[in-house]
């Protein structure tokens, strides 16, 4: 089945004017690459060779995403990072949700290769009380209500599924458990943000990952004014801004182009008590 609109994977390539440096940009589970096509473009502005792939079972259908595993996204993710490995003298990973989880697993399987690791609410378990439950409950139902759009800022969309497909959380949940297994093998620099109110991922997963890591590198930022997809929320250009000046550091590009203008973003409305 074709995707929907909004979520078709973007790519860009910078060329000989900033070929240093090249961008992995991942989604989360049950998400899109509409969540990530702001932050991937304001990156190709910024002169970095972006790849944004949309997660094979994404973009389409929940019954799509039930015929899907981790082993497929991993696989999706490792191919459009090797495509720009073999183009860039550096490659970054920059990933929201499950995207975190990939992006983790890129840096243990490749630690020579991964150059940093920007990551957006990065989920590698969950406290749900469903998950005791999900072996068997995977084989009577299909799907559950979903948990995509936990958003702040009014408006907005990632191009969700309405449901979670059960046979594809119960993937995931293998996947979380290699990277956790692995966890130690990953010595990337990583600069990590999290919403300090998230109804999605609990932030015992960002604690769990910086007190694991083998990583001397690490900033947290924690964002006060976004949910869970910080990425289309009120701290994005805060993401935006953040990620290119953390890449611009550790990138081996004698030259870069000019950062482009952060997107302004409506002010937060005020909240009843």
């Amino acid at each position: 089945m074709g995707s929907r609109a909004g979520t078709e994977p973007f790519a860009q390539d910078a060329g000989e004017r900033h070929a240093g440096a090249g961008v992995l940009v991942l989604h989360g589970f049950t998400g899109s690459p509409k969540s990530m096509r702001p932050w991937a473009e304001y990156l190709a502005a910024a002169g970095m060779s972006v790849r944004l792939p949309r997660l094979p079972g994404h973009g389409t259908t929940v019954q799509d995403a039930n015929r899907t595993t981790w082993d497929d996204w991993y696989e999706t993710a490792s191919s459009a990072f090797a495509e720009l490995d073999r183009a860039c003298a550096q490659v970054f990973v920059a990933a929201l949700s499950m995207g975190g989880a990939l992006a983790l697993r890129l840096a243990e399987e490749r630690p020579e290769r991964v150059a940093g690791l920007i990551l957006v609410n990065p989920a590698v378990h969950s406290e749900s009380k469903l998950l005791p439950l999900l072996p068997v409950l995977r084989l009577a139902v299909p799907s559950v209500p979903g948990i995509g759009n936990d958003i702040a800022m009014p408006g907005q969309d990632e191009g969700c599924y309405d449901r979670t497909p059960l046979r594809a959380l119960h993937s995931l949940i293998a996947g979380w458990k290699q990277v956790k297994q692995d966890i130690a093998r990953v010595n990337a620099p990583i600069l990590l943000f999290r919403s300090r109110t998230d109804h999605v991922v609990e932030a015992s997963n960002s604690q769990w990952i910086l007190g694991n890591v083998a990583s001397t590198d690490v900033e947290e930022r924690v964002l006060e004014r976004s949910f869970h997809v910080a990425t289309l929320d009120f701290d994005a250009p805060t993401i935006f801004g953040g990620s290119v000046d953390f890449i611009r550091r550790l990138s081996s590009a004698d030259r870069a182009p000019a950062v482009p203008a952060v997107p302004a973003v409506p002010a937060m409305p005020e909240r009843e008590a």
